[in-house]
C-alpha cells in the first residue's frame, strides 16, 4: 500500500510541476492578467475537471507560482549573503546580495514582473506569500544586524516625522536594530528594486548603456545610506561617521 501511495505522490508532484511550468510559458506569452486554467489544462492534453484537482482555481495557481518565484529569488540572496560571510565586509556583502538580485530578475524576467510588476486585477494575494516575500528583505536586515552588533553601523539620521513609523517598523521586522536604519532600510530595499524594475521594463533604454556598473554603484550608495561603512582604498577614503552608542 506505501508503494502505491508513494507512486501517487510522485505522480501529482510531477503533474504539479508540469502545470505550473506551463502556466509559466502563459505569463512569458500573455501576461499574467490572461493565465487560464482552461488553457493550461488543454496544453497539457487535460481535462479541466482534472486540472482543478491540483489547483481550484486560477487564484490557486497564481499564488502558487507567486510562492515559487519569491522563494527563487529568496534563495538567491541567501545563498549570495552565506557564501560572503566572514568574508567581504557589510557593504560589500550588500552589494553582492543586490547584484546577485538583480542577475535574477534579469534571467527571470516574467516571474519578476508577477512579483514586482503591475498587481494582476481582482487578484489579492493570500497571507502564504507573505513569508517568502519577505526573504530577501530579512537578508538585508540580517546584514544590517550584523554590522551593528559588531559596532560598525553609522546609525543614520531620522526625521522627527519619521519616528513613530520607523519604530513600528522595527518593532515588527527587526527590534534588535535601530529604528533609524530600519526606515532607511525599507527606502534601500524599494530603491534596489525600482532599478531593477526600471532596467526590465525598459524605462533605461536610450539613457544607461552601463547598467551594470549604475546598479553597482547606486547599490553601494544605498548601502551607506542604511549606515554600512564604505570600504575604504587608498583612492577613496571615506569618513568613519560616529558609531552609534544607543539606537537612533
Amino acid at each position: 500500500m506505501s508503494t502505491i501511495r508513494g507512486a501517487r505522490e510522485r505522480a501529482r508532484i510531477e503533474v504539479t510541476a508540469a502545470i505550473k511550468d506551463e502556466a509559466r510559458k502563459q505569463l512569458a506569452e500573455e501576461g499574467a492578467a490572461k493565465l487560464s486554467l482552461r488553457a493550461v489544462a488543454r496544453e497539457l492534453g487535460m481535462v479541466s475537471s482534472a486540472l482543478y484537482r491540483y489547483f481550484p482555481s486560477r487564484d490557486d495557481l497564481l499564488t502558487a507560482l507567486i510562492v515559487d518565484a519569491f522563494d527563487a529569488i529568496g534563495a538567491v540572496a541567501e545563498r549570495a549573503a552565506g557564501e560572503r560571510a566572514g568574508v567581504l565586509p557589510p557593504a560589500e556583502r550588500w552589494i553582492a546580495v543586490a547584484c546577485a538580485v538583480r542577475e535574477w530578475g534579469l534571467a527571470h524576467p516574467h516571474e519578476y514582473a508577477l512579483i514586482y510588476g503591475s498587481p494582476v486585477p481582482g487578484y489579492i494575494a493570500p497571507m502564504d506569500t507573505v513569508g517568502p516575500a519577505s526573504r530577501v528583505g530579512l537578508v538585508f536586515i540580517d546584514i544590517v544586524r550584523a554590522a551593528f552588533r559588531a559596532e560598525d553601523l553609522a546609525v543614520p539620521a531620522l526625521a522627527p516625522e519619521l519616528r513613530s513609523d520607523a519604530e513600528r517598523m522595527a518593532s515588527e521586522f527587526a527590534p534588535d536594530v535601530p529604528p533609524a536604519a530600519v526606515a532607511a532600510l525599507v527606502a534601500a530595499w524599494a530603491q534596489l528594486f525600482g532599478l531593477i524594475s526600471f532596467e526590465l521594463f525598459g524605462q533605461f533604454n536610450r539613457v544607461v548603456e552601463a547598467r551594470e556598473p549604475l546598479f553597482r554603484q547606486a547599490a553601494g550608495e544605498l548601502a551607506r545610506s542604511v549606515g554600512l561603512r564604505a570600504v575604504e582604498t587608498a583612492d577613496t577614503a571615506l569618513p568613519a561617521g560616529v558609531l552609534p552608542t544607543e539606537y537612533g
